[in-house]
């Protein structure tokens, strides 16, 4: 039971850290910080008013990024390594107090579902960059916005629910991979 608790609680947050991580952070800050739900002692540093003040920051920004084609996947590209990093640490932390090997397995888990996430989500904004009508990019970039912090905010209060959900998602961006390498392929490649 100990290892699905711990599955619970790092994830989910990975799943959405490869969708926004200053979103996710920014929630975890915000949640310790105004005990909006009792969270383990791990997540201790996420409430310092210069980590929600910083994810905020970046959250804001990348608001604006994520509006405006080609940016969108220009900022994608810089948090390719930032995302699935930030993804391991969020884990990581929410694991709290382990052994270096569940740290360590835990690290990469969580770096591998932002990763997932990530290229999903940064090949679907290339896909649909390749639009010429702005609306998709907002729609994207809204709703993107809304699962990570909702789904932040839901993995806190039902741990064992976000990760049902993260299976299901990963499932399913699993089945999709393929249709989406050759959706950006075809976009991306220039034609005779």
């Amino acid at each position: 039971m100990e290892l699905v608790t711990a599955l619970g609680r790092t994830i989910p947050f990975a799943l959405a850290s490869g969708i926004n991580l200053y979103a996710t952070v920014a929630v975890l800050g915000f949640s310790f910080r105004y005990g909006w739900v009792d969270l383990p002692v791990a997540f201790r540093g996420f409430e310092h008013p210069v980590i929600i003040g910083t994810a905020l920051t970046m959250f804001v920004l990348e608001f604006f990024a994520d509006k405006i084609p080609w940016v969108d996947t220009a900022w994608d590209a810089v948090h390719t390594v930032i995302r699935p990093l930030g993804g391991a640490l969020v884990a990581v932390t929410a694991l709290g107090e382990s052994t270096a090997t569940m740290q360590a397995l835990v690290a990469l888990l969580g770096g591998s579902v932002a990763m997932t996430t990530h290229l999903s989500k940064a090949g679907t904004r290339a896909v649909a960059n390749t639009s010429p009508e702005p609306v998709s990019n907002w729609t994207l970039s809204i709703i993107e916005n809304v699962f990570a912090i909702g789904f932040s905010y839901v993995a806190l209060q039902y741990p064992y629910l976000a990760l049902l959900v993260s299976v299901a998602i990963l499932t399913v961006i699993a089945m999709s991979a393929t249709f989406l390498y050759r959706a950006v392929r075809r976009r991306l490649t220039p034609h005779p």
